[in-house]
């Protein structure tokens, strides 16, 4: 019999909260929304919770929702963290890696499966760039503590179609909702159920960047990233999950086809 996902719980940062993949009505989806919607369509319903916030680093993430996570006995965990950490000045890979197993540890006293998340590669993201090297450091660690956990890796590094500028929203930080839906995708391919190739290339070659773009970048996105960082501030400030609760999500019909409530 096929592996039925009951449960499922999506934990994390802004990469899993949906930033810049937005529905119509103005709220995030983005690809763990995704997913659920995929589960619920291909079983019926699935419970599902979004504990996700942007901004927070894996210390919030493990006291904010891991009680939640753990009481819900969930059949499926999906686990990114440890990016903001990283992103900080002077942060060690080595040390983050470490809370990382521990956190990791905790979530796997549920039982359930959980998946790991591989950090994106930055190599054509201004500034970001800077710390290419950090992340992949703490991908080969998460791999190894995976592997050692007995927990399934997804491996955005290695996912191509995020080589492109289209996969990025306009903070050139974020997903775009191309970029959501190959994420999407890779996930719904792990955990067998019906999706497009997540490695599908693109149409057309994409629209270079001009310099224009570029400082309009930094003036829109960069020069606030810093001031929030000089001033210790965080863009998860105030915010609170969007799907806090784990609720049933069913399948509906509309006529952009089949999507959930």
């Amino acid at each position: 019999m096929p592996y039925v996902i009951r449960t499922f719980i999506a934990v994390g940062d802004s990469f899993t909260e949906g930033l810049d993949d937005f529905r119509p009505d103005g709220t995030l989806r983005g690809w763990a929304d995704r997913v659920a919607e995929l589960m619920a369509a291909t079983y019926g319903s699935v419970d599902y919770a979004n504990l996700a916030v942007r901004g927070k680093v894996l210390r919030q993430i493990v006291d904010d929702q891991f009680p939640t996570t753990l009481a819900a006995q969930p059949d499926l965990i999906t686990f990114s963290a440890g990016a903001n950490d990283i992103l900080r000045p002077g942060s060690d890979p080595d040390a983050v890696a470490e809370r990382f197993d521990d956190a990791l540890a905790t979530l796997i006293s549920s039982g359930a499966r959980i998946l790991v998340f591989l950090g994106m590669d930055p190599g054509r993201t201004p500034v970001v760039r800077l710390v290419r090297g950090k992340i992949a450091i703490y991908n080969e660690h998460l791999r190894a503590i995976a592997d050692r956990r007995r927990c399934e890796v997804v491996d955005l590094w290695a996912l191509t179609p995020l080589h492109d500028p289209r996969a990025w929203g306009k903070d050139r930080v974020h997903l775009s909702p191309d970029g959501h839906d190959r994420v999407a995708r890779l996930v719904a391919h792990q955990l067998g159920l019906p999706t497009p190739d997540p490695y599908e290339g693109w149409d057309h070659p994409a629209t270079p960047k001009t310099r224009r773009d570029d400082l309009q970048w930094t003036r829109d996105y960069f020069l606030p990233w810093l001031g929030r960082r000089i001033r210790g501030r965080s863009t998860g400030d105030g915010y609170q999950p969007k799907r806090p609760d784990v609720e049933p999500l069913h399948p509906v019909r509309d006529d952009l086809g089949l999507v959930a409530d």
